[in-house]
Parts: structure tokens; sequence; C-alpha cells
């Protein structure tokens, strides 16, 4: 089954990321653009299920220390990476949410103004929903109102 999913991506090939910045504004938001992002996120998705397993694992595996300051140091880590996953729990919300506007045909356009959010914008931070410009204001006026 491996075989075929590798196969299937060789078949498609699938831009680099200087490849991408290279096309021309008027393929904003192509087959072969959205197919880039959608494998993007996939993986991102994939890395993020990958990583709260191993962190399930992980605090199964958690023998019991005698010694207090061992336990400490034990439950500082546990609490650490549990953030970490609570972080990443909602990154993987979001990397949801884009491959949703992927099949949706919204991925790529700002919420707010229905401008490109761009590509280098999108390569930094594929779950992007704003323009840059649209993010700057956002912020601006959390800052001065706040939440």
């Amino acid at each position: 089954m491996a075989s075929k999913s590798a196969a299937a991506k060789s078949q498609t090939h699938l831009p680099t990321e200087k490849e991408l910045l290279a096309m021309p504004e008027s393929d904003y938001m192509n087959e072969i653009q959205l197919a880039f992002f959608r494998n993007r996120l996939k993986d991102l998705e994939q890395e993020i299920l990958n990583n709260a397993d191993a962190t399930t694992e992980n605090l199964r595996e958690t023998q019991f220390v005698p010694d207090p300051a061992d336990r400490a140091t034990i439950e500082e880590e546990h609490a650490l990476e549990l953030r970490t996953r609570d972080r990443e729990r909602k990154l993987l919300k979001k990397v949801q949410q884009s491959i949703t506007r992927i099949d949706a045909g919204d991925y790529g356009w700002c919420e707010e103004t229905g401008e490109p959010i761009g590509i280098p914008r999108l390569l930094a931070r594929p779950t992007a929903t704003l323009s840059l410009e649209a993010q700057e204001r956002r912020e601006m006026r959390q800052k001065l109102y706040g939440d």
C-alpha cells in the first residue's frame, strides 16, 4: 500500500517553493498550487497526529520514581509536553480547516477582503486566512481595544 501512495506522489509532480514563487500572478491558486498546499497541510496534519501518539505512549511508559526531585522533573517535562500538544491541537484544527478551504475553493483568499493572501505568506504560514495587511489591521485593533 505504501508503494501505491509513493507511486501516486511521483506521478503528480509538486513544485518546489522556488518554482511556486516563480509562477506568474495569473496562476494564483491554480491546481498545481492547491495540490502543493494540500500536500503540505496533509504532511503537517500527519506530523501533529504522530506527535500526539508519541506523547500518549510516553505518558503511558512513565514509571514511578521514589525521589521527589526526579519525580518533580518528570512531572514538569510532562506538563511542558502537554502544553505543546495543546498548541498543536489548536494548530491541527486550523490545518483541517485549511484543507476544507482548499476543497471549497476558498484557500489562499483573505476572509476579510477577498484579496489574495499571497504565496510567500502561505509558505510561511499555510493556515493563514488573512492577507498580511488584514492581519496587521486585526492585530492593531486588538492592541488598541483588547480582545
